[in-house]
């Protein structure tokens, strides 16, 4: 850099110079002419150089004003041309988004997404980070996550991507050749069902009914406990007991009678699942991107 000078001072005598005129170049720049006039009689008078020769017709540079253009010129198409380029960065998806999610939001919701949207993105990764429990985003340094509607914070912004979700309870023809089938939430209480232990709180879970706008929890007991939903069909096709889980993973057993659904009066729909991220966060294009992708329009 010139002793002195600054940048805004070397744009205004580059003006100058290629425009051969005060007017155009002010009005390039949006100053007006006599500030641009000042602002070069200042470049000259620190480098004690005429870089201008004026006439009251025309402006020409002077052999050292040549020189100095042909370093400048050059100097400022680059620096353009990246500026350039980083506004095509800040507008093209790009960058690495972490999520977390429980695993049957990410088969059935984020997985499909994904496979759409990546192969067409290829400069956005997506790190998903697959757990049941509720994970805190700051802490864990995620963008966002994905959980049931009701399960999200106020003080985030919630996005519905899913529809409407049931919860099915279900147990294998030879288990039902040996019990009855319950006819009421209570009577869970004299059937073996597969617990699931919360990974958030460490409880296990009550299951969840509700008719006529009667929510109703029981507590159930068995010989297995696990603490993903992910084993709970295998396990009711093993016979081991009955299971809670949600309607569309164990629909193709139901109808083909590899499993029973009972208590189906008891089980009506809930709010989905919910792309959740902190209010304060600035989206990104490829956040963005993501956020349109799993948005749900049904």
């Amino acid at each position: 850099m010139i002793p002195g000078a600054t940048l805004n001072d070397l744009q205004a005598f580059a003006a100058v110079a290629q425009a051969r005129s005060f007017t155009r170049a002010a009005a390039r720049l949006g100053v007006s002419p006599s500030a641009l006039s000042q602002t070069i009689r200042g470049l000259e008078a620190r480098l004690g150089l005429r870089l201008l020769a004026r006439t009251t017709r025309s402006v020409a540079p002077t052999e050292a004003g040549e020189r100095l253009l042909r370093t400048l010129g050059p100097a400022f198409e680059e620096i353009a041309a990246t500026l350039a380029a980083l506004g095509e960065l800040r507008d093209r998806p790009s960058g690495t988004i972490r999520i977390t999610t429980a695993a049957h939001a990410a088969e059935t919701i984020l997985w499909p997404a994904l496979e759409a949207l990546l192969p067409a993105h290829p400069a956005v990764t997506v790190e998903v980070h697959v757990d049941d429990a509720l994970t805190d985003l700051v802490a864990g340094r995620y963008d966002a996550g994905i959980r049931l509607g009701e399960l999200v914070d106020r003080d985030m912004v919630s996005v519905r991507i899913g529809p409407p979700l049931r919860l099915a309870v279900v147990g294998s023809p030879a288990y039902f050749a040996a019990h009855p089938p319950p006819r009421l939430p209570q009577d869970l209480a004299a059937h073996a069902c597969v617990n699931i232990r919360l990974p958030t709180l460490g409880a296990l879970y009550a299951w969840e009914f509700e008719k006529d706008g009667r929510p109703l929890r029981v507590q159930v007991a068995g010989p297995l406990v696990v603490n993903s939903g992910a084993p709970l069909r295998r396990a009711a096709l093993a016979g081991l007991g009955l299971v809670c889980t949600f309607e569309d993973v164990v629909a193709a057993d139901v109808a083909a009678g590899r499993l029973v659904r009972v208590l189906e009066d008891w089980s009506p729909p809930f709010p989905g699942y919910h792309l959740y991220y902190p209010s304060r966060r600035q989206l990104t294009p490829a956040f963005s991107l993501l956020v349109e992708a799993l948005r749900w329009r049904g």
